[in-house]
Protein backbone atom coordinates (compact mmCIF):
# COMPACT_ATOMS: atom_id res chain seq x y z
CA UNK A 1 0.00 0.00 0.00
CA UNK A 2 1.49 3.49 -0.73
CA UNK A 3 2.44 5.07 2.30
CA UNK A 4 -0.26 7.73 1.86
CA UNK A 5 -2.46 5.77 3.40
CA UNK A 6 -0.94 5.41 6.76
CA UNK A 7 -1.61 8.82 9.18
CA UNK A 8 2.44 9.79 8.78
CA UNK A 9 3.72 12.60 9.67
CA UNK A 10 4.03 16.38 8.95
CA UNK A 11 7.28 15.90 6.87
CA UNK A 12 8.08 16.34 3.66
CA UNK A 13 10.65 14.00 1.78
CA UNK A 14 12.57 14.48 -1.19
CA UNK A 15 10.06 13.34 -3.46
CA UNK A 16 7.51 15.82 -1.99
CA UNK A 17 10.24 18.47 -2.26
CA UNK A 18 11.54 17.85 -5.71
CA UNK A 19 7.38 17.92 -6.59
CA UNK A 20 7.42 20.92 -5.28
CA UNK A 21 10.20 22.50 -7.16
CA UNK A 22 8.62 20.76 -10.67
CA UNK A 23 5.31 22.84 -9.73
CA UNK A 24 7.07 25.96 -9.13
CA UNK A 25 8.76 26.02 -12.54
CA UNK A 26 5.62 25.17 -14.24
CA UNK A 27 3.68 27.96 -12.45
CA UNK A 28 6.20 30.58 -12.85
CA UNK A 29 6.26 29.78 -16.59
CA UNK A 30 2.47 29.93 -16.83
CA UNK A 31 2.27 32.92 -14.61
CA UNK A 32 4.77 34.87 -16.44
CA UNK A 33 2.84 34.40 -19.79
CA UNK A 34 -0.35 33.01 -18.40
CA UNK A 35 -1.04 35.94 -17.55
CA UNK A 36 -1.14 38.18 -20.18
CA UNK A 37 -2.10 35.81 -22.88
CA UNK A 38 -5.78 36.47 -22.51
CA UNK A 39 -4.87 40.34 -22.56
CA UNK A 40 -2.96 39.19 -26.30
CA UNK A 41 -5.56 37.83 -27.49
CA UNK A 42 -7.96 40.75 -26.22
CA UNK A 43 -5.70 43.47 -27.62
CA UNK A 44 -5.45 41.19 -31.14
CA UNK A 45 -9.54 40.69 -31.45
CA UNK A 46 -10.93 42.84 -28.61
CA UNK A 47 -13.66 40.09 -28.60
CA UNK A 48 -14.79 39.40 -24.85
CA UNK A 49 -16.55 35.86 -26.50
CA UNK A 50 -13.30 34.58 -28.60
CA UNK A 51 -11.58 34.80 -25.27
CA UNK A 52 -14.29 32.74 -23.88
CA UNK A 53 -14.18 29.99 -26.91
CA UNK A 54 -10.51 29.99 -26.08
CA UNK A 55 -11.09 28.97 -22.66
CA UNK A 56 -14.17 27.01 -23.45
CA UNK A 57 -11.87 24.58 -25.52
CA UNK A 58 -9.02 24.25 -23.32
CA UNK A 59 -11.52 22.59 -20.49
CA UNK A 60 -13.22 20.48 -23.06
CA UNK A 61 -9.69 19.35 -24.10
CA UNK A 62 -7.91 19.12 -20.38
CA UNK A 63 -11.49 17.03 -19.61
CA UNK A 64 -10.70 14.55 -22.73
CA UNK A 65 -7.07 14.18 -21.89
CA UNK A 66 -7.51 13.69 -18.39
CA UNK A 67 -9.81 10.70 -19.16
CA UNK A 68 -7.24 9.18 -21.74
CA UNK A 69 -3.84 9.75 -19.99
CA UNK A 70 -5.45 7.96 -16.91
CA UNK A 71 -4.43 4.53 -18.75
CA UNK A 72 -1.11 5.54 -19.31
CA UNK A 73 -0.59 6.49 -15.65
CA UNK A 74 -2.20 3.17 -14.60
CA UNK A 75 0.72 1.83 -16.33
CA UNK A 76 3.25 3.54 -13.81
CA UNK A 77 3.96 6.61 -16.34
CA UNK A 78 3.11 9.32 -14.23
CA UNK A 79 6.82 11.10 -15.06
CA UNK A 80 6.49 10.59 -18.59
CA UNK A 81 2.88 12.44 -18.79
CA UNK A 82 4.32 14.93 -16.32
CA UNK A 83 7.05 15.57 -18.74
CA UNK A 84 4.54 15.65 -21.63
CA UNK A 85 2.56 18.53 -20.16
CA UNK A 86 5.34 20.32 -19.41
CA UNK A 87 6.98 19.50 -23.21
CA UNK A 88 3.15 20.29 -24.77
CA UNK A 89 2.89 23.58 -23.00
CA UNK A 90 6.07 24.80 -24.39
CA UNK A 91 5.24 23.77 -27.82
CA UNK A 92 2.10 25.75 -27.61
CA UNK A 93 4.03 29.52 -26.36
CA UNK A 94 6.16 27.94 -29.34
CA UNK A 95 2.97 28.25 -31.35
CA UNK A 96 1.84 31.48 -30.29
CA UNK A 97 5.64 32.70 -31.12
CA UNK A 98 5.02 31.59 -34.40
CA UNK A 99 1.66 33.04 -34.84
CA UNK A 100 1.90 36.37 -33.19
CA UNK A 101 -1.44 38.26 -33.73
CA UNK A 102 -2.54 35.57 -36.20
CA UNK A 103 -2.95 33.63 -33.11
CA UNK A 104 -6.85 34.42 -33.17
CA UNK A 105 -7.35 32.62 -36.08
CA UNK A 106 -6.20 29.46 -35.02
CA UNK A 107 -8.10 29.63 -31.50
CA UNK A 108 -8.99 25.99 -31.55
CA UNK A 109 -5.61 24.66 -31.87
CA UNK A 110 -4.73 26.84 -29.07
CA UNK A 111 -7.50 25.62 -27.18
CA UNK A 112 -6.52 21.91 -27.97
CA UNK A 113 -2.77 22.39 -27.27
CA UNK A 114 -3.33 24.36 -23.85
CA UNK A 115 -6.03 21.69 -23.09
CA UNK A 116 -3.65 18.76 -23.85
CA UNK A 117 -0.68 20.51 -22.05
CA UNK A 118 -2.32 20.93 -18.62
CA UNK A 119 -4.41 18.26 -18.53
CA UNK A 120 -1.43 15.63 -18.92
CA UNK A 121 0.84 18.16 -16.44
CA UNK A 122 -1.95 18.24 -13.81
CA UNK A 123 -3.60 14.58 -13.86
CA UNK A 124 0.35 13.73 -13.52
CA UNK A 125 0.91 16.34 -10.42
CA UNK A 126 -2.15 15.25 -8.62
CA UNK A 127 -1.40 11.60 -8.86
CA UNK A 128 2.55 11.83 -7.60
CA UNK A 129 1.08 14.04 -5.15
CA UNK A 130 -1.23 12.00 -3.68
CA UNK A 131 1.28 8.83 -3.31
CA UNK A 132 4.21 10.95 -2.17
CA UNK A 133 1.85 12.57 0.46
CA UNK A 134 -0.20 11.64 3.72
CA UNK A 135 -3.16 12.69 5.59
CA UNK A 136 -0.57 13.95 8.37
CA UNK A 137 1.55 16.20 6.15
CA UNK A 138 -1.43 17.17 3.23
CA UNK A 139 -2.37 20.55 4.63
CA UNK A 140 1.73 21.06 5.16
CA UNK A 141 2.26 20.69 1.40
CA UNK A 142 -0.95 22.71 -0.29
CA UNK A 143 -0.06 25.53 2.12
CA UNK A 144 3.37 25.64 0.47
CA UNK A 145 1.87 24.81 -2.70
CA UNK A 146 0.19 28.33 -1.91
CA UNK A 147 2.89 30.06 -1.10
CA UNK A 148 5.18 29.38 -4.11
CA UNK A 149 2.20 30.38 -6.19
CA UNK A 150 2.05 33.28 -4.23
CA UNK A 151 5.40 33.94 -4.29
CA UNK A 152 5.61 33.38 -8.04
CA UNK A 153 2.27 35.56 -8.56
CA UNK A 154 4.03 38.42 -7.14
CA UNK A 155 7.29 38.53 -8.79
CA UNK A 156 6.36 36.85 -12.03
CA UNK A 157 3.49 38.86 -13.50
CA UNK A 158 5.44 42.31 -12.20
CA UNK A 159 8.57 41.44 -14.41
CA UNK A 160 6.02 40.48 -17.27
CA UNK A 161 3.93 43.51 -16.94
CA UNK A 162 7.44 45.38 -16.89
CA UNK A 163 9.14 44.18 -19.50
CA UNK A 164 5.78 44.45 -22.08
CA UNK A 165 5.31 48.25 -21.08
CA UNK A 166 9.08 49.27 -21.50
CA UNK A 167 9.38 47.24 -25.16
CA UNK A 168 7.45 48.56 -28.14
CA UNK A 169 4.77 46.37 -30.22
CA UNK A 170 5.12 42.63 -29.68
CA UNK A 171 8.49 42.48 -28.72
CA UNK A 172 7.89 42.16 -25.07
CA UNK A 173 5.24 39.59 -25.42
CA UNK A 174 7.24 37.24 -27.88
CA UNK A 175 9.92 38.19 -24.96
CA UNK A 176 7.76 36.34 -22.42
CA UNK A 177 7.11 34.05 -24.35
CA UNK A 178 10.40 32.60 -24.87
CA UNK A 179 11.56 33.15 -21.46
CA UNK A 180 8.22 30.29 -20.26
CA UNK A 181 9.34 27.99 -23.37
CA UNK A 182 12.94 27.76 -21.43
CA UNK A 183 11.55 27.17 -18.01
CA UNK A 184 8.83 24.61 -19.67
CA UNK A 185 12.31 23.07 -20.91
CA UNK A 186 13.91 23.38 -17.43
CA UNK A 187 10.71 21.44 -15.59
CA UNK A 188 11.11 18.48 -18.18
CA UNK A 189 14.54 17.95 -16.87
CA UNK A 190 14.43 18.16 -13.22
CA UNK A 191 11.22 16.30 -13.63
CA UNK A 192 12.91 13.23 -14.55
CA UNK A 193 14.09 12.60 -11.14
CA UNK A 194 10.76 11.85 -10.34
CA UNK A 195 10.22 7.99 -9.72
CA UNK A 196 7.59 6.29 -11.57
CA UNK A 197 5.86 3.90 -9.36
CA UNK A 198 4.98 -0.04 -10.84
CA UNK A 199 1.77 -0.32 -12.31
CA UNK A 200 -1.58 -1.43 -10.28
CA UNK A 201 -4.05 -3.58 -12.12
CA UNK A 202 -6.08 -2.25 -15.11
CA UNK A 203 -7.60 0.96 -15.88
CA UNK A 204 -11.20 1.70 -15.02
CA UNK A 205 -12.04 3.07 -18.03
CA UNK A 206 -15.90 3.77 -16.55
CA UNK A 207 -15.41 4.61 -12.56
CA UNK A 208 -16.84 7.99 -13.09
CA UNK A 209 -20.12 6.56 -14.40
CA UNK A 210 -20.01 3.44 -11.91
CA UNK A 211 -19.52 6.04 -9.10
CA UNK A 212 -23.11 7.30 -9.94
CA UNK A 213 -24.56 3.92 -9.88
CA UNK A 214 -23.60 3.60 -5.78
CA UNK A 215 -26.23 5.34 -3.71
CA UNK A 216 -24.93 5.53 -0.67
CA UNK A 217 -21.25 6.77 -1.98
CA UNK A 218 -19.31 9.51 -0.28
CA UNK A 219 -18.34 10.77 -3.37
CA UNK A 220 -21.84 12.46 -4.80
CA UNK A 221 -21.86 15.24 -3.09
CA UNK A 222 -17.62 15.36 -3.62
CA UNK A 223 -18.62 15.33 -6.72
CA UNK A 224 -21.16 18.26 -6.60
CA UNK A 225 -18.94 20.35 -4.54
CA UNK A 226 -15.82 19.83 -7.20
CA UNK A 227 -18.26 20.99 -9.90
CA UNK A 228 -19.15 24.22 -8.19
CA UNK A 229 -15.89 25.36 -7.68
CA UNK A 230 -15.33 24.47 -10.93
CA UNK A 231 -17.59 27.27 -12.17
CA UNK A 232 -16.50 30.07 -10.01
CA UNK A 233 -12.43 29.06 -11.89
CA UNK A 234 -13.52 29.40 -15.34
CA UNK A 235 -14.90 32.61 -15.16
CA UNK A 236 -12.75 34.47 -12.58
CA UNK A 237 -9.68 32.99 -14.54
CA UNK A 238 -10.26 35.15 -17.33
CA UNK A 239 -12.70 38.19 -16.44
CA UNK A 240 -10.71 39.96 -13.44
CA UNK A 241 -6.85 40.27 -15.22
CA UNK A 242 -8.66 41.22 -18.32
CA UNK A 243 -10.91 43.81 -16.33
CA UNK A 244 -7.79 44.99 -14.71
CA UNK A 245 -6.17 45.76 -17.95
CA UNK A 246 -9.23 47.38 -19.56
CA UNK A 247 -9.70 49.82 -16.73
CA UNK A 248 -6.23 50.78 -16.66
CA UNK A 249 -4.75 50.09 -19.82
CA UNK A 250 -1.60 49.57 -18.48
CA UNK A 251 0.01 45.68 -18.32
CA UNK A 252 2.25 47.54 -15.58
CA UNK A 253 -0.94 48.21 -13.61
CA UNK A 254 -2.18 44.44 -14.21
CA UNK A 255 1.49 43.37 -13.00
CA UNK A 256 0.89 45.47 -9.79
CA UNK A 257 -2.40 44.39 -8.83
CA UNK A 258 -0.74 40.43 -8.86
CA UNK A 259 2.01 42.00 -7.12
CA UNK A 260 -0.49 43.17 -4.32
CA UNK A 261 -3.17 40.56 -4.33
CA UNK A 262 -0.01 37.54 -4.20
CA UNK A 263 1.59 39.25 -1.23
CA UNK A 264 -1.71 38.91 0.68
CA UNK A 265 -2.21 35.70 -0.81
CA UNK A 266 1.58 34.64 0.41
CA UNK A 267 0.48 35.50 3.72
CA UNK A 268 -2.53 33.58 4.11
CA UNK A 269 -1.96 30.22 2.49
CA UNK A 270 1.48 30.14 4.57
CA UNK A 271 -1.15 30.82 7.78
CA UNK A 272 -4.01 28.26 6.88
CA UNK A 273 -0.81 26.00 5.65
CA UNK A 274 0.63 26.18 9.08
CA UNK A 275 -2.30 26.61 11.78
CA UNK A 276 -5.40 25.05 9.93
CA UNK A 277 -5.99 21.93 11.87
CA UNK A 278 -8.25 19.52 10.03
CA UNK A 279 -11.15 19.80 13.35
CA UNK A 280 -11.37 23.21 11.84
CA UNK A 281 -11.51 22.66 7.88
CA UNK A 282 -15.75 23.21 8.26
CA UNK A 283 -16.11 26.33 9.53
CA UNK A 284 -12.90 27.62 7.79
CA UNK A 285 -14.13 26.74 4.55
CA UNK A 286 -17.17 28.29 5.14
CA UNK A 287 -15.84 31.57 6.21
CA UNK A 288 -13.95 31.48 3.11
CA UNK A 289 -17.09 31.39 0.67
CA UNK A 290 -18.95 33.90 2.16
CA UNK A 291 -16.02 35.99 2.16
CA UNK A 292 -15.31 35.51 -1.63
CA UNK A 293 -18.72 35.85 -2.12
CA UNK A 294 -19.01 39.24 -0.44
CA UNK A 295 -15.99 40.97 -1.96
CA UNK A 296 -17.54 40.52 -5.33
CA UNK A 297 -20.58 43.02 -3.66
CA UNK A 298 -18.44 46.47 -4.54
CA UNK A 299 -18.31 45.62 -8.40
CA UNK A 300 -22.34 47.18 -8.74
CA UNK A 301 -20.77 50.25 -7.63
CA UNK A 302 -18.82 50.32 -10.22
CA UNK A 303 -16.22 48.10 -12.16
CA UNK A 304 -12.60 50.17 -11.04
CA UNK A 305 -9.22 49.70 -10.51
CA UNK A 306 -10.15 50.16 -6.76
CA UNK A 307 -13.42 47.77 -6.74
CA UNK A 308 -11.36 45.22 -8.41
CA UNK A 309 -8.24 45.95 -6.16
CA UNK A 310 -10.85 45.44 -3.05
CA UNK A 311 -12.10 42.10 -4.55
CA UNK A 312 -8.61 41.02 -5.31
CA UNK A 313 -7.40 41.46 -2.14
CA UNK A 314 -10.60 39.90 -0.02
CA UNK A 315 -10.11 36.72 -2.38
CA UNK A 316 -6.34 36.62 -2.19
CA UNK A 317 -6.96 36.53 2.05
CA UNK A 318 -9.79 34.13 2.42
CA UNK A 319 -9.06 32.03 -1.04
CA UNK A 320 -6.76 29.59 1.41
CA UNK A 321 -9.61 29.03 3.83
CA UNK A 322 -11.94 27.66 1.00
CA UNK A 323 -8.62 25.55 -1.38
CA UNK A 324 -6.86 23.87 1.26
CA UNK A 325 -9.25 22.24 2.66
CA UNK A 326 -11.48 21.21 -0.22
CA UNK A 327 -8.18 19.63 -1.98
CA UNK A 328 -6.94 18.12 1.15
CA UNK A 329 -9.96 16.30 2.08
CA UNK A 330 -10.81 15.10 -1.45
CA UNK A 331 -7.34 13.35 -1.29
CA UNK A 332 -7.73 12.29 1.88
CA UNK A 333 -11.49 10.68 0.59
CA UNK A 334 -9.22 8.61 -1.70
CA UNK A 335 -6.58 6.96 1.00
CA UNK A 336 -9.27 5.94 3.42
CA UNK A 337 -10.12 2.95 1.60
CA UNK A 338 -7.60 0.07 0.57
CA UNK A 339 -9.75 0.01 -3.05
CA UNK A 340 -9.93 3.46 -4.00
CA UNK A 341 -5.87 3.81 -2.71
CA UNK A 342 -5.73 1.16 -5.62
CA UNK A 343 -7.83 3.31 -7.80
CA UNK A 344 -5.97 6.39 -6.96
CA UNK A 345 -5.56 6.84 -11.03
CA UNK A 346 -9.22 6.72 -11.86
CA UNK A 347 -10.39 8.75 -8.53
CA UNK A 348 -7.81 11.91 -9.73
CA UNK A 349 -9.67 11.40 -12.82
CA UNK A 350 -12.74 11.52 -11.18
CA UNK A 351 -11.90 14.60 -9.30
CA UNK A 352 -10.60 16.18 -12.54
CA UNK A 353 -13.33 15.61 -14.60
CA UNK A 354 -15.82 17.25 -12.21
CA UNK A 355 -14.21 20.22 -12.17
CA UNK A 356 -13.56 20.68 -15.41
CA UNK A 357 -17.31 20.27 -15.86
CA UNK A 358 -17.56 22.84 -13.70
CA UNK A 359 -15.35 25.24 -15.75
CA UNK A 360 -16.71 24.23 -18.89
CA UNK A 361 -20.37 25.08 -17.00
CA UNK A 362 -18.87 28.39 -15.87
CA UNK A 363 -17.59 29.39 -19.30
CA UNK A 364 -20.70 28.54 -21.41
CA UNK A 365 -22.66 30.81 -18.80
CA UNK A 366 -19.77 33.41 -19.58
CA UNK A 367 -19.93 33.22 -23.56
CA UNK A 368 -23.88 32.84 -23.51
CA UNK A 369 -24.57 35.62 -21.02
CA UNK A 370 -21.83 37.93 -23.52
CA UNK A 371 -23.58 37.27 -25.94
CA UNK A 372 -27.13 38.60 -24.90
CA UNK A 373 -25.71 41.29 -23.18
CA UNK A 374 -22.41 43.71 -22.01
CA UNK A 375 -24.50 45.61 -20.10
CA UNK A 376 -22.43 45.98 -16.78
CA UNK A 377 -25.05 45.24 -14.55
CA UNK A 378 -25.57 42.00 -16.44
CA UNK A 379 -22.14 40.95 -16.11
CA UNK A 380 -21.76 41.94 -12.82
CA UNK A 381 -25.16 39.61 -11.96
CA UNK A 382 -23.29 36.97 -13.85
CA UNK A 383 -20.18 37.21 -11.49
CA UNK A 384 -22.22 36.93 -8.70
CA UNK A 385 -24.14 34.15 -9.75
CA UNK A 386 -21.13 32.47 -10.79
CA UNK A 387 -18.80 34.01 -7.56
CA UNK A 388 -20.84 32.66 -5.18
CA UNK A 389 -20.42 28.73 -6.00
CA UNK A 390 -18.43 27.77 -3.30
CA UNK A 391 -21.16 28.16 -0.70
CA UNK A 392 -22.85 25.40 -2.90
CA UNK A 393 -18.84 23.64 -1.97
CA UNK A 394 -19.41 23.81 1.01
CA UNK A 395 -23.01 22.82 1.34
CA UNK A 396 -22.18 19.35 -0.04
CA UNK A 397 -18.62 18.77 1.55
CA UNK A 398 -19.50 20.25 5.36
CA UNK A 399 -19.96 16.29 6.23
CA UNK A 400 -17.29 15.27 4.65
CA UNK A 401 -14.31 17.75 6.43
CA UNK A 402 -14.15 16.43 9.62
CA UNK A 403 -11.63 13.62 10.56
CA UNK A 404 -14.26 11.49 11.81
CA UNK A 405 -16.19 11.98 9.07
CA UNK A 406 -13.70 10.80 6.61
CA UNK A 407 -13.32 7.54 8.60
CA UNK A 408 -17.35 6.82 7.77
Amino acid sequence: MPKNSDKGSGRLDKQTWLLLVVNGLFITASALSGTFLGIYIWKASKDFILLGWFTLLTHVFMAITFWTAGYWAKKGQNGTCLRLGIGVSAVFYGIVLLLGKNATHYIWLLGLVQGIAVGLFWLSFNVVYFEATNAGNRDRFNGLTGVIGSVVGMVAPWCAGYLISKSSGETGYRMMFMVSLGIFLAGVLVSFLLRNRKPEGRYAWRLPVRIWQVRETPWRPVVGALIAQGLRESVFGVMIGLLVYIRTGSEMQLGNFALITSLVAFVSFYAVGKWLKPAWRSIGMLVGTLAMTVVIAPFFFGVTFTTLLIFGIGTALFIPLFTVPMTSSVFDLIGTREESVQQRVEYVVLRELALNVGRIGGMTIFIVTLSISKHPTVVNWMLLLVGSSPIISWLFMRGRLTPRARKA
